[in-house]
């Protein structure tokens, strides 16, 4: 990999420390949500069976009334008012199915993180793994995943889970969204990338990142363009302008290869930037591999 100084608020120890049970239905899982959705109906419009490999999948539904939802308040300011908008682009549609779908009276009380979106969208001949690190969220995932076919959930480290699991041929699909507690996650983001494509060139890859300040994200993506010579395609969401590091101001999706998903991504963010934001911006662009 090329050396080149980067990540410079992570190795000064700033960690963002994204605790999805806090974060849970806010903007930025607005943006994966409603672009994983659409995704995975493309991937599984037809063709042959597909396998979906979820590095960092938490504990799969997530309990909006909790302790850790309700201190932090994000998913009032995301799902819930997603919910009472009558603007949205269609392209959340599914992702308003299914978030009703799961709470049958007014009050929004539970949330589908992506391991349910997924189960919920594959076809019987298509596979599913969903990797945990921490033994009590996985307890959690297995629980809301249990009884479910051709799904599997596994108590590892999903970077490397991505690197031995996936089959060498046919059509992978990873989803890479770690909480950012580690300084290294990056770096291993970009590994794992590399090492699944080594293992299978098809393989596509949809990454998610907080975007907190403007060195950070340019240079991830630097490495990405050094290291991974696939199409890539990225797509911003910022709620609001980049002056202070100290806090998520908005996120942004990685695509690599798969189908071309640039209006619909354009859609989402901009919806988000502009109807949750305050002084934020949306654009969607493609990476050029070195």
């Amino acid at each position: 990999m090329v050396c080149r100084p980067r990540f410079r608020f992570a190795a000064a120890g700033v960690r963002l420390n994204y605790r999805h049970a806090f974060h849970a239905g806010n903007f930025a899982d607005l943006v994966k949500h409603a672009a994983l959705i659409r995704l995975l109906s493309e991937l599984t419009a037809g063709g042959s069976p597909l396998t979906v490999v979820d590095t960092h999948a938490g504990r799969g539904l997530y309990d909006l009334a909790g302790v850790e939802a309700k201190k932090s308040g994000e998913a009032e300011a995301g799902i819930v008012r997603l919910l009472r908008t009558a603007d949205a682009p269609a392209d959340f549609a599914p992702l308003i199915r299914a978030v009703t779908a799961l709470n049958r009276g007014a009050e929004v009380r539970r949330y589908p993180g992506s391991p349910w979106l997924i189960a919920e969208a594959l076809r019987p001949q298509d596979r599913y793994l969903a990797c945990e690190l921490r033994p009590e969220e996985h307890a959690a995932l297995a629980a809301a995943l249990k009884g479910r076919r051709n799904v599997r959930t596994l108590n590892a480290d999903g970077y490397t889970a991505l690197a031995n699991e996936p089959p060498a041929d046919g059509r992978v699909l990873a989803l890479i969204d770690p909480p950012f507690e580690k300084p290294d996650d990056y770096e291993r983001i970009v590994e794992a990338l590399a090492a699944l494509l080594a293992r299978n060139a098809a393989a596509q890859a949809l990454v998610w990142l907080p975007i907190k300040d403007l060195e950070t994200l340019d240079a991830f993506l630097r490495d990405l363009e050094d290291e991974i010579d696939q199409p890539m395609v990225v797509a911003e969401a910022r709620v609001r302008p980049l002056s202070d590091p100290m806090k998520m101001n908005g996120c942004a999706l990685v695509q690599v290869g798969g189908p071309d998903l640039r209006e619909p991504l354009a859609a989402i963010c901009g919806w988000v930037a502009h109807a949750l934001g305050a002084g934020g911006a949306a654009r969607v662009y493609e990476l050029a591999p070195q």
